[in-house]
C-alpha cells in the first residue's frame, strides 16, 4: 500500500504541474524539503496522473524511485519526458522539456510528493508557525490557522486524490510497482 500511495502522489504532482496555468496562489504553501531517508523505505512506482485545473484535464505517466540517498522522478506525456527531478535532501536538480509550461515547478512537485508519501511526523517537524498537519482515517490535510489548503485522500491501496486549494488544481493518482526496466 505505501508503494501504491507513493506512486499515486508522484503522478499527481507531475500532472498538477503540467496543467497549471500561471496564477497567483491563494496562499503560499510551506516548502517541505524533507530528506529522502525520512521516508523510511525505498520505493519504485509507475503512476498514471490525471490532473484537473478548472475545466481542463490532462493525463500523464510518471516513474518514481526513492531510496535513502535520493528521490528520482520522471514525468512523461505521449512517451516524452516532460520533467526529470533528482532530490538528495539538499539540492533539487531538474531537467525540463521545452514544451512544459513555466507554471510546472519542480519544488511544488517535490512538496506534493512528500506531502502524499512521507510520514506525518517528518512533515510536522518542518512546518512553520500557523501551519499544521491533520490526519483522520484516509485523509490528510495541511492547514493554515485551521483552514485546509492541501488535502489528500487515499481512495484505496493504489489510488490517491490530491486537492490543492491554494493553487486551484486536483490530481488523481493511480500507482503500481515499477519494473526494473522502466525505473528512472
Amino acid at each position: 500500500m505505501p508503494r501504491l500511495f507513493a506512486l499515486a502522489v508522484s503522478v499527481l504532482l507531475l500532472l498538477t504541474a503540467c496543467m497549471l496555468a500561471p496564477r497567483k496562489p491563494a496562499i503560499a504553501l510551506p516548502p517541505l524539503k524533507l530528506a529522502p531517508a525520512t521516508l523510511g523505505q525505498t520505493l519504485a512506482l509507475q503512476q498514471r496522473l490525471q490532473f484537473h485545473f478548472g475545466n481542463q484535464a490532462r493525463t500523464l505517466d510518471a516513474l518514481l524511485e526513492v531510496d535513502p540517498q535520493e528521490v528520482r522522478l520522471v514525468v512523461q506525456a505521449l512517451g516524452q519526458a516532460g520533467v526529470r527531478l533528482r532530490w538528495d535532501g539538499k539540492t533539487l536538480q531538474q531537467q525540463r522539456a521545452a514544451w512544459l509550461p513555466a507554471a510546472v515547478r519542480g519544488e511544488r512537485v517535490l512538496d506534493d510528493l512528500q506531502f502524499a508519501l512521507w510520514p506525518a511526523t517528518a512533515i510536522r517537524a518542518v512546518l512553520p508557525t500557523h501551519w499544521s498537519l491533520q490526519e483522520e482515517g484516509n485523509t490528510r490535510a495541511l492547514l493554515h490557522d485551521g483552514q485546509a489548503w492541501l488535502l489528500l485522500t487515499r481512495v484505496d491501496a493504489s489510488h490517491l486524490q490530491l486537492d490543492n486549494r491554494a493553487e486551484g488544481y486536483r490530481l488523481e493518482i493511480a500507482s503500481a510497482p515499477a519494473d526494473a526496466e522502466t525505473a528512472p
